[in-house]
């Protein structure tokens, strides 16, 4: 089921973003931005911590302690790279308390059952595949883990606050990890090829992208707001022999939608193979 974006939680337990990439630091944000969190509340960690000297400035704490980072918190956000996981796992492992600690994982096809097995076993863990619109509380994140538990109860809990959520089967989060976060990038440069039509037909770059990305923005609403399919928002705006079936027609012999299926097939197999790469 699909969850809306809830109300801010004053009683939010202190948070270890392990890993300040561009998804840590996303998240972060989003977290004080929908009020689910204050600064202070958040340690962020990463293994060269000047990066992160903005959020520090933010009243963040930023560290480049692990273990530390653990110590502070409740609930422990794992945000690095595959390759970087195990010995990450390793160094956190003795300080995890099952009965304090939720492991939270947005890492790429390492599985909850893989997690628990280098953490001990007893760690309660659950995965979320957020994407980087999360920073501004707009994420379509899904989330995975055993139903009722204490680890998907709190990933659910977090990731309302900053965005739509939807649990599904684990055996679904590659897939979720082409669809939701490569696919914030496709759309991207699906809105970047619009403005550069609209360049071609006269349009200032800026004015181009204002126009394009609006009317993205309006399309994914009209779809969300009333629950509506797409074929039916485009059958409103296409008339015979009209400037819009002309468009889309061109766009179908061009291979639009065959490129779009294409590419998250092509995402969904590399994202499967992302771990075993390490």
């Amino acid at each position: 089921m699909i969850r809306e974006t809830t109300m801010p939680d004053s009683n939010a337990s202190n948070v270890a973003i392990l890993g300040g990439g561009n998804i840590g630091q996303a998240l972060a944000r989003g977290w004080v931005a929908s009020w689910k969190c204050d600064p202070g509340q958040i340690t962020i960690t990463r293994r060269h911590a000047e990066a992160l000297e903005p959020l520090a400035e933010q009243g963040f704490s930023v560290t480049t302690d692990n273990v530390e980072a653990v110590r502070r918190a409740e609930t422990i956000l794992v945000a690095v790279q595959p390759q970087q996981l195990l010995a990450l796992l390793e160094e956190i492992r003795d300080v995890l308390d099952p009965d304090r600690h939720v492991v939270i994982s947005v890492v790429s096809d390492v599985r909850i059952a893989d997690i628990r097995g280098h953490l001990g076993g007893s760690i309660p863990v659950a995965r979320a595949m957020p994407n980087t619109a999360i920073g501004i509380c707009e994420s379509m994140t899904c989330l995975a883990g055993e139903a009722g538990s204490e680890a998907l109860n709190q990933a659910a809990s977090l990731f309302d606050a900053v965005g739509k959520t939807l649990v599904i089967d684990e055996e679904l989060m590659t897939s979720a990890t082409a669809t939701c976060a490569c696919g914030i990038a496709f759309f991207l440069r699906s809105i970047r090829a619009a403005s550069q039509g609209g360049i071609e037909i006269g349009f200032h770059p800026e004015e181009a992208m204002l126009l394009a990305a609006q009317t993205a923005k309006g399309a994914a609403s009209l779809l969300l707001d009333a629950e509506s399919h797409p074929e039916a928002e485009i059958d409103r705006v296409t008339t015979p022999r009209g400037c819009t079936i002309a468009g889309l027609n061109e766009m179908e012999h061009q291979g639009f939608s065959s490129a779009m299926i294409k590419g998250i097939l092509v995402s969904a197999k590399k994202a499967a193979g992302l771990f075993e790469e390490t």
